[in-house]
Formats: C-alpha cells, structure tokens, sequence
C-alpha cells in the first residue's frame, strides 16, 4: 500500500530527540526518506535504529545549526544527491537563559539568536531552490505561543521566536505563487527536555508526549496541506493567518 510521503525527502533539524525525534520518526513510517541533523551523534543512531525498525530509511547528518557555512554545502549535497527536497521541519531550538533582560550575558543571546533565527534563515536561503522543485514543497517550523505575550525574564527565547515566526510568514509570502507551502506549528506545554529546563517544577506525567504533537506536524507536511503562512497550535488550531499590508496611498 502506498503511504502519503512515498519517494519524498524530509529533512528534520533537532531529530535526536523530542518533537525532532518523533517528527522524524513519523515521517519515516509515512513513507520519507529522512535526512535527520542533530549535534548528538548517539541521539541520531538511535533513531535510526528506530526508523529501520518500522521499515524506513535515514541519513544521518551529526550537525551544528551554527555552522553556518556548513547550510551552505548541506545544501549542496541534497541538490547533488536528490535534486529537490520535498519537507522541511525547523524543529532546532534552544530556550537560554531566564533571566531579566539586563542579566543576559550577550554570548547567551548570541547562541539564542545564531539557533534559533540565523539559522532557519540560513536553511531557508539553503533549501528554496531544493523546495521549490518540489511538486509540494512543505515547510513547518516550530514555534512557540509566548510570543504572543511579553512574559518577563523571557527575553532571548521570546524575542528569537516572534523573529522566526516573522521570518516564516515573509517567506509563506514569498512562495504564495509557488509549489511551496510554509506554516508555523507551536506545540505549546508537551513532555520534552527543554520545558522540564524551563519548568523544573512542572509534573511532566501531566503532560502530553512529542509523538502527539508529531502527528500534526507530519499532517502539514503532506501535499494534501495547503494553508500556507498560517500559525497552528497544539491540537491542530489555525490562530493566526498572514494577512498582505495594504497599500500605501
């Protein structure tokens, strides 16, 4: 039986672990091929095991998002070897610190700002041409529903998400005539590593697991999607739709 993302390429960044992982992993049981970065080499391995395990197939890509050079030739391996790429999930994040703003050493906001918005916005100059020769070309990045409220001693975190959610509506825009389709995804309180890093104090039992919030992810990232430049949340909600300005005069 055909599966919905037979003969595609996805790639996940942050897959060794947490929505990544299970992104990844729920990709692979749709029929990608997944090309799967983490910095973790160990983390990878094991989703691969996983992956072969449910009858998919991976490449490994042990990989730092600050290597900015290095987007640069990973696109030029997935052209070289592929020729297009068909999914992209910018799942890769870091929380930094909490902290008042005045407290926040710069190399700290830096490494925030290089992750989580330089970055994506390295991938998407790396991947267009990949997406765009695509005959679905699908897009999802991961965000985070605190950028709709100036919560204190959020800052870096904050800030770098309402960047990355401005970073994906003007590209939705740019590709509105095009085969691409881009759209943010925030999964809001799920049982991950990073929300027990900013709730130490939070029963994670309570919560829901990443395989939940992959399961929408993966339902964006079918040729069937095609919202585009839209903000969903976790259960799938559409909350935000980009809207062109008006013109001027």
């Amino acid at each position: 039986m055909s599966k919905a993302l037979s003969d595609k390429i996805a790639l996940v960044t942050g897959a060794s672990r947490g929505i990544g992982r299970a992104t990844a992993l729920a990709l692979a049981e749709a029929g990608a091929h997944v090309v799967a970065l983490a910095r973790t080499q160990g983390g990878l391995e094991e989703l691969d095991d996983a992956i072969k395990a449910k009858g998919g197939t991976a490449t490994l890509v042990p990989f730092d998002l600050k290597d900015f050079e290095g987007i640069d030739r990973l696109g030029a391996s997935l052209f070289e070897r592929y020729r297009r790429l068909d999914v992209f999930v910018g799942n890769a994040g870091v929380l930094g610190p909490v902290s008042p703003l005045g407290h926040v050493d710069p190399k700290a906001w830096d490494e925030v700002m290089a992750v989580n918005v330089t970055a994506n916005w390295r991938l998407v100059r790396a991947l267009d041409p990949l997406l765009r020769a695509s005959d679905a070309g699908r897009v999802v990045f991961v965000t985070s529903g605190i950028t709709a409220h100036a919560r204190a001693y959020w800052g870096p975190y904050s800030v770098s998400k309402a960047a990355l959610d401005m970073l994906a509506r003007i590209y939705a825009a740019e590709t509105a005539k095009t085969n691409v389709r881009v759209n943010l995804f925030g999964p809001g309180p799920i049982r991950t590593k990073m929300r027990a890093q900013a709730l130490p104090g939070e029963d994670p039992m309570t919560l829901d697991v990443p395989e939940q919030a992959a399961e929408y992810i993966v339902r964006m990232c079918l040729p069937s999607f095609t919202d585009s430049g839209k903000f969903y949340s976790y259960p799938m909600k559409a909350l935000l739709e980009f809207q062109p300005p008006k013109p001027i005069g």
